[in-house]
């Protein structure tokens, strides 16, 4: 279900004018014949993943949360039988996979898989604002003459996700015994993942292990926030961690996920203090550690400039081949703005030396 905006309505659309009574429903369950009557408000927003219950109680005040064909109040007590749709004044979006001509670095390809490197930038599969565009759209593309392989199978194509903004490699199945497996290897954690983040702050030690649950912030849909392990809230979440370059005010570091979650190295080393550079959702755009000159800020507003988006790079990815067996093991190098900010810190941290030892 897409998210509903801040006017409670879907994104782009503008509401209804007076007269005009033509919806669509985008949404209908049943309530459970077992169920004690519960505010509508509070009903959707456990059924509706994407949408906050203020978004829902704006949708209601706008007349599209009906129940029994009727328009209802947010106030309004669902009881057992009732049938509950959000109706919206345009038909329900066409999900439909096109195949779009769109620049795709395929590192490794054969009968059963493909692995692409995807630069930052491009989301990964299409949904709320980002219908087209996507990394799955251009995947259709490069597999246009593949008879076998149908878009819009979901026993075919991506095995795995990482964020928009966020580079590196991605594995896609291109049959269903392909997807099964690499499936199977992500799920049982056999898989060997790693990536790179430049993170705020001169990390203690040369590396440790982060844990905590990870689930949606309460204060914020589009962010994940950190519980604490076996607190039942979210689910658990374990980063392991080493340093690879210091450069006084952020670290360079490799880390590898025991687990999968949803942002889960962005939220995590948040959660410890240190977040990631360049990464504004999670306050890595504020300038963190470091000198309180002119100079200095402005260097570090430069570096944002010139990595706009955060640091982090899906370098490494291994699986086993679902069919031949064989290990198979792919390394990214760093893109172009990683390397580059990188590059920077380096001669400010020479710069610095030299101007100490001068001193």
């Amino acid at each position: 279900m897409t998210d509903i905006a801040d006017n409670g309505v879907m994104p782009g659309m503008e509401l209804p004018d007076e007269g005009e009574g033509l919806l669509y429903e985008h949404f209908r369950i049943e309530a459970d014949r077992g169920m004690a009557p519960v505010r509508i408000d509070k009903f959707l927003s456990e059924k509706l993943q994407h949408s906050s219950r203020n978004r829902i109680q704006k949708a209601a005040e706008a007349g599209f949360v009906h129940v029994g064909g009727q328009p209802v109040k947010s106030n309004y007590k669902v009881r057992p039988g009732d049938v509950v749709t959000l109706m919206l004044d345009r038909p329900r979006y066409d999900s439909t996979i096109e195949p779009e001509d769109i620049p795709l670095d395929v590192v490794y390809e054969d009968d059963d898989l493909m692995v692409v490197d995807k630069p930052a930038g491009l989301v990964v599969h299409p949904g709320c604002g980002n219908f087209s565009g996507t990394l799955v759209n251009a995947v259709a593309w490069h597999l246009r003459g593949l008879d076998s392989y149908d878009p819009n199978d979901p026993q075919v194509g991506l095995v795995h996700r990482i964020d928009k903004d966020t580079s590196g490699l991605l594995v896609v199945a291109k049959t269903p015994e392909a997807k099964t497996s690499l499936g199977a290897q992500f799920y049982n954690k056999t898989t060997h993942r790693s990536y790179n983040a430049l993170v705020w702050g001169n990390m203690a030690g040369d590396g440790g292990t982060i844990e905590g649950n990870i689930g949606r912030d309460p204060k914020d849909r589009l962010r994940m926030a950190v519980f604490a392990p076996g607190s039942g809230v979210g689910k658990e979440a374990v980063t392991h961690w080493r340093a690879l370059e210091r450069f006084g005010y952020v670290t360079l570091v490799e880390c590898v996920l025991e687990t999968g979650r949803t942002h889960q190295i962005r939220a995590h080393f948040r959660h410890i203090g240190h977040p990631l550079f360049g990464d504004e959702r999670y306050g890595g755009t504020e300038i963190l550690r470091g000198e309180r000159t002119g100079t200095y800020r402005q260097f570090v507003l430069n570096g944002f400039k010139l990595c706009p988006r955060q640091a982090l790079h899906a370098r490494t990815l291994g699986f086993v081949h679902p069919r031949t067996g064989r290990q198979m093991d792919f390394t990214s190098p760093l893109p172009a703005d990683m390397e580059q900010l990188l590059e920077r810190w380096r001669r400010y941290m020479r710069g610095s030396a030299q101007a100490g030892a001068q001193g």
